[in-house]
């Protein structure tokens, strides 16, 4: 069943989001659990897809932990998760001790400040969550931060956090030596910490084997399809299709060029199709060719949509609101009751049209704008 949420009118874009299929991508990361416990976090929007409609289903589907960057998703995610625990990565604010306590959010505290800040007072009713940093040097405490805590036994009682994290900087690459060496460093930290939940594995975690589970999966872009470990074939459901209304079509002759700075000069006479969806609504316009393949890709320059089974490149510099796309291959029959071009697909999944721009499918969906009719598909 699908249900379209407020979206602009006549939008010339349409984003369909298969919830169906980020629930099945949860319980097959919750079925890979040591301890059959598994998050979601769904911070950035749900990694642009959205908060509310994507915990909504997770917690309809029994998921209970979940994780935001920011004060503001974690109301979010409370106001249709009422008896999950609502996590809040970026630290302890103590000037939002109101927002926290009324709508139960709890913090990921991560610093010596945020710690002092919060044993100031007595909280027997509310426990934190300890950011350790095991080697990736963002967030957490490092090892003097940690040893300074150890040493203060007042301080220890009176955080008593009630889970403890970290976060792998190199789970993508399996093989990576840092690996085995924030699993060990975080094996010795949390034996500090007796009474608290632990929790390491974000998506590409989950795929290092239960050695780095610990109590809690924390997966984020796997439950959106996307590619979480370099070089290994994506086990997960794709989430989103992402589609293009075609605004006119055109022909151009050998030679003629296309678009801005007239980047493309055509090799054939060609058939046009224009799209209305440019880089102000997430696609990117590295993808018009510039784009350098990463995290190992084997594709080339340039982006591609799709119509039908037919593969048609991105034409010269994609525009703000506007794409070029080459029809030519495309035959006429189809083309003519064609309204929609695919940009992603079940075939043409995220992660290439990413790497087409030399970027990476997290930064993808999460550009993805509100200027697109959004599907919900339940």
């Amino acid at each position: 069943m699908a249900k379209t949420y407020p979206s602009p009118p006549h939008s010339n874009g349409r984003l369909t989001i298969d919830l169906s299929a980020i629930v099945a991508n949860w319980q097959k990361l919750r079925g890979k659990a040591a301890h059959k416990q598994c998050a979601a976090v769904v911070k950035a929007d749900a990694y642009g897809l959205g908060t509310q409609p994507v915990a909504k289903a997770l917690y309809g589907a029994g998921c209970r932990d979940f994780f935001t960057a920011t004060i503001g998703e974690g109301v979010l995610v409370r106001q249709v998760a009422p008896k999950a625990r609502v996590y809040i990565f970026n630290g302890y604010n103590v000037k939002a001790e109101a927002e926290y306590r009324s709508h139960g959010l709890t913090p990921v505290i991560n610093s010596p400040r945020g710690i002092t800040n919060w044993t100031l007072k007595r909280r027997q009713d509310r426990r934190p969550a300890l950011h350790i940093d095991t080697g990736m040097n963002r967030l957490g405490l490092g090892e003097d931060e940690l040893a300074w805590l150890l040493a203060s036994p007042e301080i220890m009682k009176k955080l008593n956090p009630e889970l403890i994290v970290s976060h792998f900087a190199c789970a993508d690459e399996p093989g990576h030596p840092l690996n085995a060496h924030q699993i060990a460093a975080f094996s010795a930290a949390r034996a500090h910490f007796p009474d608290a939940r632990a929790s390491l594995a974000n998506s590409a975690g989950v795929f290092l084997g239960r050695k780095a589970h610990f109590d809690l999966l924390r997966p984020g872009i796997s439950l959106y399809g996307g590619d979480a470990v370099n070089d290994v074939r994506n086990p997960m459901k794709p989430v989103v299709r992402l589609e293009g209304r075609i605004i006119q079509m055109k022909r151009a002759k050998r030679g003629e060029s296309v678009g801005y700075g007239a980047a493309a000069v055509l090799k054939r006479d060609t058939e046009i199709a224009v799209i209305g969806i440019g880089y102000a609504d997430g696609l990117h316009r590295q993808a018009s060719g510039a784009g350098t393949a990463l995290r190992n890709h084997k594709i080339g320059s340039g982006g591609c949509a799709m119509i039908g089974r037919y593969r048609v490149p991105i034409l010269g510099r994609i525009s703000m609101d506007l794409t070029a796309l080459d029809v030519t291959d495309v035959p006429e029959r189809i083309l003519a009751k064609t309204e929609w071009v695919d940009l992603i697909n079940s075939r043409l999944r995220v992660d290439e049209l990413a790497a087409s721009a030399g970027t990476i499918g997290y930064e993808l969906l999460t550009s993805l704008g509100q200027r697109y009719e959004r599907i919900y598909v339940k």
